[in-house]
């Protein structure tokens, strides 16, 4: 029965209720309830969780390259609300991004002089 898990897992990683899990790896709710009391279960659901999330990161960078190119297209466009509506999301996703690594650095420097005072 063992076999059965990796199905249960994957779907409660994706955030299925155990019922779900249990008719996606054929086996009984109870039976997926008593896996998830596993910690070595817990953590194979949360290394699949990330796995999928690391994924789904990786395919809105790709994505996120695909609409900055798209906007700066849009730059040239020969109707000028579009070019406007082009630059207005621009500048205010770079301004976005630039307050995000901002505080993404004092964040950095106020752990790093924490860990120098311990």
């Amino acid at each position: 029965m063992a076999q059965n898990r990796p199905a249960a897992i994957l779907a409660l990683a994706r955030g299925a209720t155990s019922e779900d899990a249990a008719r996606e790896a054929g086996v009984s709710g109870r039976t997926v309830r008593r896996w998830a009391e596993d910690p070595d279960f817990q953590a194979q659901v949360r290394d699949a969780r990330t796995e999928m999330l690391q994924y789904a990161v990786g395919q809105l960078a790709a994505g996120a390259i695909e609409a900055v190119t798209t906007l700066r297209e849009a730059l040239k466009d020969s109707d000028g609300r579009n070019r406007v509506q082009a630059a207005k999301t621009l500048l205010d996703a770079t301004l976005a991004l630039r307050e995000s690594l901002d505080l993404e650095e004092r964040i950095a420097a106020i752990e790093a002089a924490d860990r120098e005072r311990r």
